[in-house]
């Protein structure tokens, strides 16, 4: 690095430090509620090289979630909070509906040893629970992933089948329609009865709907929230029990609530 490089670096460097400076000064300044305002350094959606993410504009991605790359999201599908989806040697689809649950890793790989070619794909109306991770994998629509299950490079989940969760499912294993297999390493356990592979799409519904509501409380103003918490607590029951606000709906709640400018 040369004199005029060295001089751009310090320039840099403490114009940051003034900035991280100001922003500790109006946290101060904002007391205890400073925690509560939407500011995040933390970018959920970013690119590697020329890859980019591309997600539908009704699906939901939690503030703490991590999407890089190649990674598509499609319509109504939910990524929770402190999900990591990296689509950086390989490409990633989530198809309609599906729920990604907290703290699941969905990776890729390049090519397993026989060069075949591992992106991940999952498709539509799946359920992955929470703290799983899914490395060069293939779920089919309507299956069920257990959480902390993990299933690796070459996997392939048929439409329906569940893998319970903790399973470790080995290496270019196929799980066959309607089948449950858990355990270290997976195995067949016994097959699913025709009200829990129809489960599986209502608890894909499920999530899409809460989801709904993350992300509408994610997309309120702190003054807006702190105006709700006043109005609640004015017309709330006080019976100690309940936290309601029996005549005053939602919609009342928003209309009166500060704008934002």
């Amino acid at each position: 690095m040369g004199t005029l490089g060295r001089a751009f670096y310090t320039v840099g460097f403490w114009i940051r430090e003034t900035g991280q400076a100001i922003d500790r000064l109006g946290s101060r300044l904002q007391g205890n509620y400073f925690f509560q305002e939407q500011l995040s350094r933390h970018r959920p959606l970013m690119n590697v090289f020329d890859k980019f993410p591309v997600v539908h504009r009704d699906a939901f991605v939690a503030p703490s979630a991590s999407i890089t790359g190649d990674v598509h999201v499609g319509h109504g599908s939910s990524i929770w909070y402190g999900c990591v989806l990296r689509g950086d040697v390989n490409n990633i689809t989530i198809g309609s509906g599906t729920n990604i649950q907290d703290n699941t890793l969905v990776h890729v790989a390049k090519s397993n040893l026989t060069g075949k070619v591992l992106p991940t794909t999952i498709g539509d109306n799946v359920t992955v629970g929470h703290s799983a991770v899914l490395q060069g994998c293939t779920v089919e629509d309507e299956a069920f992933i257990g959480m902390g299950a993990t299933l690796l490079d070459g996997v392939y989940i048929e439409k329906h089948a569940m893998v319970a969760a903790g399973a470790l499912v080995r290496q270019n294993t196929r799980i066959p329609y309607g089948e449950v297999w858990g355990g270290n390493p997976a195995r067949f356990l016994r097959k699913l009865t025709e009200d829990e592979m129809a489960f599986f799409s209502q608890s894909a519904l499920n999530y899409s709907n809460l989801a709904q509501a993350h992300a509408a409380e994610n997309e309120k103003e702190l003054d807006a929230t702190e105006f709700e918490k006043v109005v609640r607590k004015k017309f709330a029951r006080g019976d100690g029990e309940h936290d309601s606000v029996p005549n005053v709906s939602d919609d009342v709640l928003l209309d009166k609530a500060p704008k934002a400018s």
